[in-house]
Protein backbone atom coordinates (compact mmCIF):
# COMPACT_ATOMS: atom_id res chain seq x y z
CA UNK A 1 0.00 0.00 0.00
CA UNK A 2 1.50 3.63 -1.15
CA UNK A 3 1.76 6.23 1.31
CA UNK A 4 -1.15 8.01 0.24
CA UNK A 5 -3.43 5.20 -0.14
CA UNK A 6 -6.19 5.18 2.71
CA UNK A 7 -6.39 2.00 5.54
CA UNK A 8 -9.47 0.19 4.81
CA UNK A 9 -12.38 1.13 7.28
CA UNK A 10 -12.65 -0.80 9.78
CA UNK A 11 -15.68 -3.19 9.57
CA UNK A 12 -17.29 -1.74 12.91
CA UNK A 13 -17.55 1.78 11.67
CA UNK A 14 -19.75 0.96 8.55
CA UNK A 15 -22.15 -1.77 10.31
CA UNK A 16 -21.98 0.41 13.76
CA UNK A 17 -22.11 4.08 13.03
CA UNK A 18 -23.81 5.06 16.31
CA UNK A 19 -20.37 4.12 17.96
CA UNK A 20 -19.44 7.69 16.45
CA UNK A 21 -22.81 9.18 18.00
CA UNK A 22 -22.88 11.60 20.90
CA UNK A 23 -24.59 10.20 24.02
CA UNK A 24 -28.38 12.21 23.15
CA UNK A 25 -28.42 10.86 19.62
CA UNK A 26 -27.65 7.25 20.78
CA UNK A 27 -30.56 7.50 23.35
CA UNK A 28 -32.83 7.97 20.48
CA UNK A 29 -31.83 4.65 18.51
CA UNK A 30 -33.70 1.82 18.50
CA UNK A 31 -31.92 -1.47 19.87
CA UNK A 32 -32.43 -3.29 16.86
CA UNK A 33 -30.61 -0.79 14.50
CA UNK A 34 -27.59 -1.03 16.82
CA UNK A 35 -26.62 -4.55 14.77
CA UNK A 36 -25.23 -5.56 17.98
CA UNK A 37 -22.97 -9.54 17.77
CA UNK A 38 -21.88 -11.54 20.23
CA UNK A 39 -19.06 -12.65 18.31
CA UNK A 40 -16.53 -10.34 18.28
CA UNK A 41 -17.56 -8.35 21.18
CA UNK A 42 -16.06 -9.14 24.77
CA UNK A 43 -19.06 -11.66 25.78
CA UNK A 44 -16.85 -14.37 23.30
CA UNK A 45 -14.09 -14.68 25.82
CA UNK A 46 -16.40 -15.64 28.62
CA UNK A 47 -18.17 -18.09 26.54
CA UNK A 48 -15.06 -20.07 25.60
CA UNK A 49 -14.41 -20.04 29.20
CA UNK A 50 -17.37 -21.18 29.77
CA UNK A 51 -17.23 -24.47 27.03
CA UNK A 52 -13.65 -24.70 28.50
CA UNK A 53 -15.35 -25.66 32.09
CA UNK A 54 -18.12 -27.49 30.35
CA UNK A 55 -15.21 -29.39 28.98
CA UNK A 56 -13.32 -30.04 32.04
CA UNK A 57 -16.13 -31.83 33.59
CA UNK A 58 -16.72 -33.84 30.60
CA UNK A 59 -19.76 -32.59 29.79
CA UNK A 60 -20.90 -32.67 26.25
CA UNK A 61 -24.17 -30.28 26.44
CA UNK A 62 -23.35 -26.45 24.85
CA UNK A 63 -25.73 -23.86 25.41
CA UNK A 64 -26.45 -21.58 22.45
CA UNK A 65 -26.74 -17.66 22.75
CA UNK A 66 -28.32 -14.35 21.47
CA UNK A 67 -28.44 -11.09 22.62
CA UNK A 68 -31.89 -9.56 24.64
CA UNK A 69 -32.73 -7.44 27.35
CA UNK A 70 -31.71 -9.43 29.94
CA UNK A 71 -30.34 -12.79 31.47
CA UNK A 72 -32.97 -15.71 30.60
CA UNK A 73 -32.94 -19.36 29.71
CA UNK A 74 -36.74 -19.71 28.49
CA UNK A 75 -38.71 -23.28 29.01
CA UNK A 76 -38.14 -25.52 26.46
CA UNK A 77 -35.00 -23.93 25.13
CA UNK A 78 -30.93 -25.65 25.98
CA UNK A 79 -29.66 -22.03 25.44
CA UNK A 80 -29.21 -18.56 27.23
CA UNK A 81 -30.28 -14.85 26.21
CA UNK A 82 -27.83 -12.20 27.66
CA UNK A 83 -28.39 -8.07 27.70
CA UNK A 84 -27.79 -6.43 25.00
CA UNK A 85 -25.44 -3.68 26.51
CA UNK A 86 -22.82 -6.63 27.55
CA UNK A 87 -22.11 -6.84 23.82
CA UNK A 88 -20.00 -3.20 23.89
CA UNK A 89 -18.07 -1.25 26.24
CA UNK A 90 -20.03 2.18 25.24
CA UNK A 91 -23.48 0.33 25.80
CA UNK A 92 -22.14 -0.62 29.28
CA UNK A 93 -20.68 2.51 30.11
CA UNK A 94 -24.82 3.87 29.36
CA UNK A 95 -25.98 1.54 31.51
CA UNK A 96 -23.93 2.23 34.26
CA UNK A 97 -24.93 5.46 34.18
CA UNK A 98 -28.22 4.73 34.22
CA UNK A 99 -27.98 1.84 36.90
CA UNK A 100 -25.07 2.34 38.63
CA UNK A 101 -24.30 -1.01 37.87
CA UNK A 102 -23.93 -3.40 35.09
CA UNK A 103 -25.27 -7.19 35.84
CA UNK A 104 -22.66 -9.31 34.21
CA UNK A 105 -20.54 -6.21 33.63
CA UNK A 106 -17.11 -7.90 35.27
CA UNK A 107 -15.73 -10.95 33.82
CA UNK A 108 -16.37 -12.39 37.64
CA UNK A 109 -19.71 -11.82 37.92
CA UNK A 110 -20.56 -12.42 34.04
CA UNK A 111 -18.97 -15.71 34.84
CA UNK A 112 -21.12 -16.50 37.29
CA UNK A 113 -24.43 -15.63 35.46
CA UNK A 114 -23.66 -17.95 32.69
CA UNK A 115 -23.11 -21.00 34.53
CA UNK A 116 -26.12 -20.12 36.46
CA UNK A 117 -27.81 -19.50 32.96
CA UNK A 118 -26.17 -22.57 31.84
CA UNK A 119 -27.93 -24.62 35.08
CA UNK A 120 -31.00 -23.65 33.38
CA UNK A 121 -30.26 -24.68 29.91
CA UNK A 122 -29.17 -28.01 30.75
CA UNK A 123 -32.32 -28.99 32.84
CA UNK A 124 -34.24 -27.99 29.97
CA UNK A 125 -31.75 -29.90 27.34
CA UNK A 126 -31.93 -33.26 29.48
CA UNK A 127 -35.60 -32.62 31.22
CA UNK A 128 -34.26 -33.18 34.69
CA UNK A 129 -36.90 -31.63 36.41
CA UNK A 130 -38.97 -35.17 35.33
CA UNK A 131 -36.95 -36.80 37.49
CA UNK A 132 -38.19 -37.77 40.88
CA UNK A 133 -34.88 -37.77 42.43
CA UNK A 134 -34.79 -33.92 41.33
CA UNK A 135 -37.94 -33.11 42.63
CA UNK A 136 -36.78 -35.09 46.06
CA UNK A 137 -33.82 -32.54 46.39
CA UNK A 138 -34.74 -29.19 44.89
CA UNK A 139 -38.65 -29.67 44.87
CA UNK A 140 -41.97 -29.11 42.78
CA UNK A 141 -40.87 -27.47 39.06
CA UNK A 142 -44.44 -26.57 38.46
CA UNK A 143 -44.44 -24.12 41.49
CA UNK A 144 -45.11 -20.95 40.75
CA UNK A 145 -42.77 -18.46 39.81
CA UNK A 146 -42.90 -15.18 42.47
CA UNK A 147 -42.71 -11.84 42.10
CA UNK A 148 -41.17 -11.36 45.21
CA UNK A 149 -39.56 -13.89 47.69
CA UNK A 150 -38.80 -13.25 51.21
CA UNK A 151 -35.22 -15.31 51.33
CA UNK A 152 -33.41 -16.59 55.08
CA UNK A 153 -30.08 -15.37 54.62
CA UNK A 154 -28.59 -17.43 56.97
CA UNK A 155 -30.17 -20.82 55.61
CA UNK A 156 -27.73 -23.62 54.92
CA UNK A 157 -30.07 -25.68 52.91
CA UNK A 158 -29.33 -23.29 49.93
CA UNK A 159 -25.59 -22.88 48.04
CA UNK A 160 -24.25 -18.90 47.25
CA UNK A 161 -23.39 -17.68 43.99
CA UNK A 162 -25.57 -14.94 42.63
CA UNK A 163 -26.61 -12.21 45.29
CA UNK A 164 -30.33 -11.80 47.10
CA UNK A 165 -30.11 -15.53 48.34
CA UNK A 166 -31.39 -16.11 44.35
CA UNK A 167 -31.45 -19.90 45.02
CA UNK A 168 -34.24 -19.54 47.56
CA UNK A 169 -36.53 -18.20 45.32
CA UNK A 170 -37.84 -21.40 43.56
CA UNK A 171 -36.44 -24.83 43.03
CA UNK A 172 -35.28 -24.14 39.11
CA UNK A 173 -33.12 -21.18 41.00
CA UNK A 174 -31.82 -23.38 43.83
CA UNK A 175 -30.92 -25.70 40.96
CA UNK A 176 -29.33 -23.33 38.52
CA UNK A 177 -27.64 -21.54 41.67
CA UNK A 178 -26.36 -25.41 42.74
CA UNK A 179 -24.78 -26.23 39.42
CA UNK A 180 -23.01 -22.76 38.69
CA UNK A 181 -21.11 -23.60 42.04
CA UNK A 182 -20.44 -26.76 41.30
CA UNK A 183 -19.19 -25.78 37.61
CA UNK A 184 -16.93 -23.28 39.19
CA UNK A 185 -13.42 -23.79 39.05
CA UNK A 186 -11.87 -24.60 42.28
CA UNK A 187 -14.51 -23.87 44.09
CA UNK A 188 -13.75 -26.45 46.42
CA UNK A 189 -17.42 -26.90 47.16
CA UNK A 190 -17.31 -30.59 49.24
CA UNK A 191 -15.24 -28.32 51.66
CA UNK A 192 -16.94 -24.56 51.53
CA UNK A 193 -20.27 -26.80 52.18
CA UNK A 194 -19.23 -29.66 54.11
CA UNK A 195 -21.61 -28.55 57.03
CA UNK A 196 -24.53 -27.67 55.24
CA UNK A 197 -27.63 -29.74 53.93
CA UNK A 198 -27.06 -28.04 50.26
CA UNK A 199 -24.01 -30.44 50.01
CA UNK A 200 -26.87 -33.19 49.67
CA UNK A 201 -28.15 -30.75 46.66
CA UNK A 202 -24.17 -30.98 45.24
CA UNK A 203 -23.69 -34.66 45.82
CA UNK A 204 -26.60 -35.15 43.95
CA UNK A 205 -26.03 -33.00 41.03
CA UNK A 206 -22.38 -34.39 41.12
CA UNK A 207 -23.58 -38.09 40.63
CA UNK A 208 -26.26 -36.87 37.81
CA UNK A 209 -23.57 -34.98 35.84
CA UNK A 210 -21.67 -38.00 35.95
CA UNK A 211 -24.58 -40.08 34.89
CA UNK A 212 -25.61 -38.10 31.64
CA UNK A 213 -22.61 -35.84 31.26
CA UNK A 214 -21.34 -37.40 27.97
CA UNK A 215 -25.34 -38.12 26.62
CA UNK A 216 -27.06 -36.48 23.92
CA UNK A 217 -29.70 -34.01 25.20
CA UNK A 218 -33.38 -34.91 24.86
CA UNK A 219 -33.91 -31.29 23.30
CA UNK A 220 -31.63 -30.10 21.03
CA UNK A 221 -33.33 -27.00 19.13
CA UNK A 222 -32.22 -23.61 18.41
CA UNK A 223 -34.99 -21.27 19.76
CA UNK A 224 -34.60 -17.56 20.70
CA UNK A 225 -36.58 -15.75 22.48
CA UNK A 226 -37.20 -12.71 22.42
CA UNK A 227 -33.77 -10.81 20.77
CA UNK A 228 -32.16 -7.68 20.26
CA UNK A 229 -32.29 -7.24 16.88
CA UNK A 230 -36.39 -7.25 17.02
CA UNK A 231 -36.51 -4.41 19.68
CA UNK A 232 -37.91 -1.21 17.80
CA UNK A 233 -37.97 0.72 21.38
CA UNK A 234 -35.36 3.19 21.62
CA UNK A 235 -32.69 3.00 24.36
CA UNK A 236 -33.83 6.32 25.65
CA UNK A 237 -37.70 4.20 26.48
CA UNK A 238 -35.68 1.39 27.43
CA UNK A 239 -33.91 3.45 30.32
CA UNK A 240 -37.06 5.06 31.03
CA UNK A 241 -39.25 1.80 31.83
CA UNK A 242 -35.99 -0.29 33.72
CA UNK A 243 -35.32 3.07 35.62
CA UNK A 244 -39.04 2.88 36.47
CA UNK A 245 -39.37 -0.55 37.03
CA UNK A 246 -36.57 -0.82 39.59
CA UNK A 247 -37.77 2.40 41.27
CA UNK A 248 -41.06 1.15 42.56
CA UNK A 249 -40.14 -1.45 44.64
CA UNK A 250 -37.11 0.92 46.53
CA UNK A 251 -37.43 0.88 50.20
CA UNK A 252 -39.41 4.12 51.82
CA UNK A 253 -38.46 6.63 54.83
CA UNK A 254 -40.53 8.82 56.20
CA UNK A 255 -39.29 11.88 58.42
CA UNK A 256 -38.76 11.28 61.50
CA UNK A 257 -35.86 8.90 59.96
CA UNK A 258 -34.19 12.54 58.65
CA UNK A 259 -34.93 14.00 61.70
CA UNK A 260 -33.16 11.35 63.65
CA UNK A 261 -30.11 11.87 61.45
CA UNK A 262 -30.19 15.88 61.18
CA UNK A 263 -31.35 19.08 63.00
CA UNK A 264 -33.44 21.63 61.71
CA UNK A 265 -31.91 24.89 60.72
CA UNK A 266 -32.62 26.60 63.79
CA UNK A 267 -30.67 24.58 65.83
CA UNK A 268 -27.44 24.89 63.72
CA UNK A 269 -27.93 27.95 61.12
CA UNK A 270 -24.06 27.30 59.82
CA UNK A 271 -23.80 23.74 59.65
CA UNK A 272 -23.82 21.94 56.61
CA UNK A 273 -26.60 21.22 54.76
CA UNK A 274 -27.98 17.71 55.25
CA UNK A 275 -28.43 17.57 51.33
CA UNK A 276 -25.26 18.83 50.48
CA UNK A 277 -23.68 16.37 53.03
CA UNK A 278 -25.48 13.25 51.45
CA UNK A 279 -24.14 14.75 47.91
CA UNK A 280 -21.13 14.51 49.08
CA UNK A 281 -21.15 11.00 51.04
CA UNK A 282 -23.52 9.13 48.52
CA UNK A 283 -21.38 7.10 46.65
CA UNK A 284 -19.59 5.71 49.59
CA UNK A 285 -22.45 5.31 51.77
CA UNK A 286 -23.87 2.89 49.18
CA UNK A 287 -21.69 0.77 48.09
CA UNK A 288 -21.39 -0.12 52.13
CA UNK A 289 -25.13 -0.46 51.70
CA UNK A 290 -25.27 -2.55 49.16
CA UNK A 291 -22.34 -4.95 50.17
CA UNK A 292 -24.46 -5.51 53.36
CA UNK A 293 -28.01 -6.26 51.87
CA UNK A 294 -27.14 -7.17 48.27
CA UNK A 295 -30.05 -4.79 47.35
CA UNK A 296 -29.75 -3.13 43.88
CA UNK A 297 -27.48 0.05 43.87
CA UNK A 298 -29.92 2.13 41.83
CA UNK A 299 -33.02 1.44 44.23
CA UNK A 300 -30.52 3.04 47.27
CA UNK A 301 -29.34 5.52 45.18
CA UNK A 302 -33.00 6.23 44.74
CA UNK A 303 -33.75 6.44 48.44
CA UNK A 304 -30.73 8.82 48.39
CA UNK A 305 -32.16 10.95 46.22
CA UNK A 306 -34.97 11.14 47.72
CA UNK A 307 -33.34 12.61 51.46
CA UNK A 308 -31.46 14.80 49.41
CA UNK A 309 -34.86 16.35 47.85
CA UNK A 310 -36.86 16.31 51.29
CA UNK A 311 -34.16 17.12 53.53
CA UNK A 312 -34.07 20.59 51.42
CA UNK A 313 -37.92 20.83 52.41
CA UNK A 314 -37.09 20.30 55.88
CA UNK A 315 -34.02 22.74 56.34
CA UNK A 316 -32.20 19.95 57.61
CA UNK A 317 -29.08 20.51 58.67
CA UNK A 318 -25.93 18.60 59.98
CA UNK A 319 -25.19 18.14 64.01
CA UNK A 320 -22.11 15.15 63.57
CA UNK A 321 -18.55 14.99 62.29
CA UNK A 322 -18.77 13.26 58.95
CA UNK A 323 -17.45 9.59 60.33
CA UNK A 324 -20.48 9.38 62.98
CA UNK A 325 -23.14 10.62 60.71
CA UNK A 326 -21.92 8.21 57.88
CA UNK A 327 -21.94 5.40 60.14
CA UNK A 328 -25.60 6.32 61.23
CA UNK A 329 -26.59 6.78 57.70
CA UNK A 330 -25.62 3.14 57.14
CA UNK A 331 -27.18 1.81 59.74
CA UNK A 332 -30.74 3.64 58.65
CA UNK A 333 -30.16 2.72 55.18
CA UNK A 334 -29.76 -0.87 56.02
CA UNK A 335 -32.57 -0.78 58.37
CA UNK A 336 -34.47 0.84 55.58
CA UNK A 337 -33.67 -1.87 52.87
CA UNK A 338 -34.55 -5.03 55.51
CA UNK A 339 -37.79 -3.63 56.53
CA UNK A 340 -39.13 -3.96 52.81
CA UNK A 341 -37.27 -7.01 52.77
CA UNK A 342 -39.57 -8.10 55.34
CA UNK A 343 -42.84 -6.64 54.69
CA UNK A 344 -42.84 -6.67 50.41
CA UNK A 345 -40.12 -9.32 49.27
CA UNK A 346 -37.05 -8.27 46.93
CA UNK A 347 -38.23 -7.74 43.61
CA UNK A 348 -36.66 -10.21 41.27
CA UNK A 349 -36.37 -10.19 37.26
CA UNK A 350 -36.89 -13.96 36.83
Amino acid sequence: MSATAKKPRAKSSRTQPWLRWPRERLLDTRIKALNLRIEGSPLESCIKQLFRELNRKELVFRPHFWLSDEWFSPDGVPGIAIPFFLAHPKLKRLEQDFMLEVEGGTKEWCMRLLRHETGHAMLNAYKLAERKEWRQHFGRPNAYYPETYLPKPYSKRFVLNLPNWYAQSHPHEDWAETFAVWLQPDSDWRRRYRSWPALKKLEYLDALMQEIGASTPRIRNKRIVTPADKFSITLRDYYDDKSARYATNSPDFFDRDLRKLFVDADVAPKAEKASHYIRRMRIEISVVVEKWTSEYRYRINEVLIDMIKRCDELKLRVSLDDESLKTEMVACLTMLVMNKLHSDGFHLSL
